[in-house]
C-alpha cells in the first residue's frame, strides 16, 4: 500500500514537473482565452535592438477605438495577465501586453520559458528602469498607429506592473489615463510630469501598498495632480487574479468583481 503512495506522488510530481511551474498552470485563465471570440495575435515590437513580444487583442467594434498598455505582474506575462488584456478587449477597447522579459529567458525566451517562479522575479527585478519605459513605450507606439486605433491611449498595470503603470504615467504626456492596480507609487519629484489621470485600485489587507494611499494623495494634490484611489477591504494582494481562480476567496472574489465594474466604466470613458 505504501509503495502505491510513493508511487501515485512520484507520477503527480512528474505531471507538475512537466506542465510547467504552477504561476503558468492557470487553465481556467487559459480556457477563458481560448473562448474568447476577440481577435488575439502575437506581434513583434522593437525597442532599440531588443524584440519585445506582445500579445495584442482587438475589441469586437464598428469604429476606431482607445488601445491600452496592459503591464504584467511580477510573475511575467502569464495565461492570466493575456486574459486581462482580452477582458479590456472586451470593454471596447484594443490591448496590448508586452513580455517585458523577451529575449530574457532560457535559450533567448520569455516568461513561460523560465525554470521556477523564483527564477521569474529574479529576472524582473533585476530589469533596468529605462529599459522597462523603453519597452513600454515601442508598445504604446505601436498600438496607437494601428489602423483600428483612434489615437487615444491609457495603461494599466497590475502588481509590479501597477507601479510600472504609475511611472509610465511620469514618462508618457500622451497617455489619458493611467489604473494602478495595487503599485507603488514614483518619487514625488516624477509626479509633476504626470499629464493624466491615475486611478488606483488597492486591497485592505495589503498594508505594505495601501499604506502609501494618504502619502501619494497628499504629494499629488500638492502637484495639482488627479489621483482617485479605491481600496477594497477584506481583499489581498494580488486580488484581480486571486478573485478568478476557482478557489478565490469570497472577499478576493468581490474585489475583483468591484475594481472590473469600476475599471469598466472608466475604460469606457476614454
Amino acid at each position: 500500500m505504501l509503495g502505491t503512495l510513493m508511487k501515485a506522488k512520484l507520477l503527480l510530481v512528474t505531471v507538475f514537473l512537466a506542465c510547467g511551474f504552477s504561476v503558468f498552470a492557470q487553465p481556467w485563465a487559459k480556457a477563458r482565452l481560448e473562448a474568447s471570440s476577440r481577435h488575439g495575435e502575437w506581434v513583434d515590437v522593437t525597442n532599440g535592438a531588443r524584440v519585445v513580444r506582445c500579445f495584442l487583442v482587438y475589441p469586437e467594434v464598428k469604429d476606431p477605438a482607445p488601445a491600452v498598455v496592459v503591464i504584467h505582474e511580477i510573475f511575467g506575462l502569464t495565461d492570466w495577465a493575456r486574459n486581462a488584456a482580452d477582458e479590456v478587449a472586451a470593454a471596447g477597447c484594443i490591448a496590448i501586453a508586452p513580455d517585458l522579459l523577451s529575449g530574457l529567458g532560457p535559450k533567448g525566451g520569455g516568461s513561460s520559458d523560465f525554470a521556477s517562479i523564483d527564477d521569474v522575479r529574479g529576472a524582473i527585478s533585476k530589469l533596468p528602469g529605462d529599459q522597462v519605459m523603453g519597452d513600454l513605450n515601442a508598445a504604446a507606439d505601436y498600438v496607437k498607429k494601428l489602423p483600428a486605433a483612434n489615437g487615444k491611449l491609457a495603461v494599466a498595470g497590475f502588481c509590479w506592473g501597477g507601479g510600472k503603470s504609475f511611472a509610465f504615467a511620469t514618462d508618457r504626456p500622451d497617455l489619458s489615463a493611467a489604473f494602478v492596480f495595487y503599485g507603488p507609487p514614483p518619487a514625488v519629484e516624477e509626479m509633476a510630469r504626470i499629464k493624466c489621470p491615475v486611478y488606483g485600485f488597492y486591497a485592505g489587507n495589503d498594508a505594505r501598498i495601501s499604506s502609501t494611499i494618504p502619502k501619494t494623495e497628499s504629494e499629488m494634490k500638492a502637484a495639482d495632480k488627479t489621483y482617485k484611489p479605491v481600496k477594497y477591504d477584506g481583499a489581498g494582494h494580488g486580488f484581480m487574479r486571486m478573485g478568478e481562480q476557482p478557489d478565490a476567496s469570497q472577499p478576493n472574489k468581490e474585489a475583483h468583481d468591484k475594481a472590473w465594474q469600476r475599471f469598466k466604466k472608466l475604460l469606457a470613458k476614454l
